[in-house]
């Protein structure tokens, strides 16, 4: 159901730095475009959802760019939207869980993001900001004035502990107090409450960006006496008898019959019927969760329209984290380095964004904040990690030459399935990794905080059933050469990352190799560069740590003991 392929593949590092690259010469307008933003909690690719939100396809996928390969560098909640928010990695932010003392709208406040974020930033640049739903976790009905988020124009936020609370939200306007919606379905009155904002931006007479953050298709959960009970989403009334025989896809890393992956989930047991089947229903509650949203995205384009907004107004369409239902024997859930939970929708429309077409080009949340700055005409900040995403055919085409052909990925403390069974929570799931895509080569490499290493070639292997570095399943070579020395160069390039910060995020290849001739894995790949990566420092955990705390996490990019120079010579990194 996804529109046609329009790139192929990425290739070297590079940076779109304007907006007329990014949306071509002929976007300039002498009116600042308006931006729209809605954003879902945990909505899958690789479960299939957007096939079953029809209004979503046609306003978005059937008039838009759909961006294939767009990740979120850390699969849960609060760091997702941190990262969105600043355009930082959260090794950058530190905020990696979504409570404190990690993470949270408490520990955002704490780390001084409130006054250095986007919302913050598109004010200062003359844009009107308004935004209802989901902030961030720990957002609550005690804290909301403690302080108040900065940089917005009107905001109606849905707060903790009823953000996963489908027929008892609470929601906080402006400065007023909390308002209680009991027995009201979620989605539906933040439709009313996302329309209205819409009045109020049109009425201003200014650009606006306008963010709606449904709590769909999170989990529903239920806050007694303290103790959290997850339970299966819930649908809007209407909705409840849609899907009746639809099941999780099943797919070969969906329950299999030989453990997969490593650390806590190669020890996981085969689901039974009954588990399954649970799981089946916890799928299909999902997608009638959803089917509030599509409504609400309709309705949203139906008011852009009616106000003649549409041919200056971009259209964004994503979520925080991705999402797994029974792959590698999990429980629902996300926190882990697998595709489902990593690879996440993004679709833009708006003026220039080429239409009903679909692109290979890498992208990650670390560059919603740039892309977003490109748009609004904004000077790009030299701290982003993250670039902005070409939207217009000619940017995209030329960025396939160009830009950066990899996403790091990272989590930290522990993980838990959101469902009936098996609530155990999953020590030591802090974990580094590097996904990248190349001509040639289709790749995930992870190194837990166990030390444990995984390899997957995910263009033989999608379901990343089989770990080449485990020792019945190694291969002598992947993508075309030895596998030793692709491991040498993938393992220095997650040494940069792991602990990069602005133009080193950005262009992690000239760190290793100054002089610019590596733009890409392959180049890196030359022979010429054997001993240079034979004699990296490798990546290594100290021991496994529930926050980002830089004492466990080994060696950093400073360690690594040795340069290289085109003519063969090494000298330490002190010279």
């Amino acid at each position: 159901m996804r529109p046609a392929l329009i790139a192929a593949a990425c290739a070297a590092i590079g940076s779109v730095t304007g907006q007329q690259q990014l949306l071509g010469q002929e976007s300039q307008t002498t009116k600042p475009p308006n931006i729209v933003f809605i954003l879902t909690d945990d909505q899958d690719v690789h479960l299939q959802s957007l096939d079953y939100m029809p209004l979503v396809r046609k306003n978005l996928l059937e008039k838009g760019t759909y961006y294939d390969k767009h990740y979120c560098t850390t699969a849960v909640c609060c760091p997702a939207r941190v990262t969105l928010f600043t355009g930082k990695a959260a090794h950058n932010t530190n905020i990696t869980d979504v409570n404190p003392p990690y993470g949270g709208y408490p520990k955002f406040v704490k780390q001084g993001f409130n006054s250095k974020y986007l919302p913050v930033w598109l004010q200062e640049a003359g844009y009107n900001v308004y935004y209802t739903g989901k902030l961030f976790n720990a957002h609550n009905v005690d804290n909301y004035d403690s302080p108040y988020p900065a940089g917005f124009t009107s905001s109606d936020f849905l707060l903790d502990p009823f953000t996963y609370n489908y027929l008892n939200s609470s929601f906080q306007r402006n400065q007023e107090p909390p308002v209680s919606h009991e027995g009201e379905y979620v989605t539906d009155v933040m439709a009313q409450k996302a329309y209205g904002l819409l009045d109020e931006a049109v009425e201003a007479k200014k650009p606006f960006f306008l963010m709606v953050a449904p709590s769909s298709p999170h989990a529903d959960i239920q806050n007694n006496s303290g103790s959290l009970t997850f339970d299966a989403p819930v649908s809007a009334p209407r909705h409840r008898d849609l899907f009746k025989h639809v099941k999780v896809p099943r797919t070969v890393n969906f329950n299999p019959n030989v453990p997969s992956g490593a650390n806590w989930i190669r020890a996981l047991d085969q689901q039974n019927t009954t588990n399954v089947d649970w799981n089946d229903h916890f799928y299909r509650q999902r997608l009638r969760s959803l089917q509030a949203v599509d409504e609400m995205v309709d309705g949203l384009f139906e008011r852009l329209k009616s106000h003649d907004l549409l041919d200056n107004t971009y259209i964004f369409y994503s979520s925080d984290n991705g999402f797994h239902i029974g792959q590698h024997r999990m429980q629902p859930g996300k926190s882990t380095g697998c595709e489902e939970d990593i690879n996440i929708p993004l679709i833009v429309r708006g003026p220039n964004v080429p239409i009903n077409e679909t692109t290979q080009l890498v992208s990650s949340h670390t560059d919603i904040a740039a892309t977003i700055f490109s748009i609004a005409n904004i000077p790009l900040r030299d701290d982003f990690d993250g670039l902005p995403i070409p939207l217009t055919a000619p940017a995209i085409e030329s960025a396939i030459s160009k830009r950066r052909e990899h996403v790091q990925v990272e989590y930290w403390g522990f993980a838990g399935g959101e469902g009936i069974y098996d609530r155990r929570l999953h020590i030591n799931n802090t974990f580094k990794g590097i996904r990248i895509v190349g001509e040639g080569y289709n790749l995930y490499y992870q190194i837990w905080c166990t030390n444990e290493h995984e390899l997957y070639d995910m263009s033989k292997d999608p379901g990343q059933m089989k770990n080449l570095l485990l020792d019945d399943s190694r291969v002598d070579v992947v993508a075309g050469h030895p596998i030793e020395r692709v491991v040498e160069r993938l393992d220095a390039l997650l040494m940069v990352q792991k602990s990069c910060t602005g133009e080193v995020c950005r262009e992690p290849w000239r760190s290793l190799h100054p002089d610019g001739k590596v733009m890409t894995l392959e180049d890196a790949m030359a022979s010429r560069y054997d001993k240079f990566y034979e004699k990296q420092v490798k990546v290594e955990w100290d021991f496994c740590h529930n926050g980002y705390v830089p004492e466990a996490e080994g060696p950093m990019f400073e360690d690594r003991g040795v340069e290289f120079r085109d003519d063969g010579f090494m000298w330490p990194d002190w010279v």
